[in-house]
């Protein structure tokens, strides 16, 4: 669907994976959330939804390297999140916007959207799910899962801005445990 899915299936199957430790993940999180995006993917039992997001951030909290990713409600990828312990945060070349962008706008309910980007699904020895295709993966476990409130905002108009639907994200802090990226 997406140019020559089958080209590149042939240039990631020849592509090396190694893991880093924490220390060496030294990349800006304004780059690759606001600008090159991620997909947030998790599964139950055989299936697996994913979703791409802008929307998060990386530090240090109750003395772990976390992630923290945000989720609307009407998001189906929020269903599996909200059932499975881990999660993956996958980032990719430049050549793979057209399917993030595709993954973003289209719901699993409704289509068999990873299926359509011809993206290739794997699991970790956990079962945790994440894509070939990715030139960066992060395994996360869920801590901690927060609704955020509209009398929480300190700076007046975000709220307006930002949910006019009301549909307030849900911050999930997610332990990094494990990063793989192209050899």
């Amino acid at each position: 669907m997406y140019g020559n899915t089958s080209r590149l299936k042939e240039i990631c199957k020849m592509r090396e994976f190694k893991e880093i430790t924490l220390e060496q993940f030294v990349h800006s999180p304004f780059q690759l959330l606001d600008k090159e995006w991620m997909l947030i993917t998790a599964g139950i039992d055989e299936k697996v939804n994913t979703m791409t997001a802008s929307w998060g951030g990386f530090g240090v909290l109750w003395n772990k390297n976390v992630a923290y990713i945000f989720i609307r409600p009407t998001r189906y990828t929020k269903e599996f999140v909200d059932g499975s312990t881990t999660l993956s945060l996958s980032f990719f070349p430049g050549s793979y916007k057209k399917q993030l962008g595709y993954l973003g706008r289209v719901s699993g309910r409704d289509v068999e959207k990873i299926k359509e980007s011809g993206l290739t699904v794997l699991k970790a020895g956990d079962g945790t799910p994440y894509f070939e295709e990715a030139n960066m993966t992060l395994f996360g476990k869920k801590l901690y899962a927060q609704e955020l409130k509209p009398e929480c905002f300190s700076v007046e108009g975000l709220d307006e801005k930002n949910y006019p639907l009301k549909d307030y994200h849900t911050m999930y802090v997610v332990e990094i445990e494990r990063i793989l990226v192209e050899a």
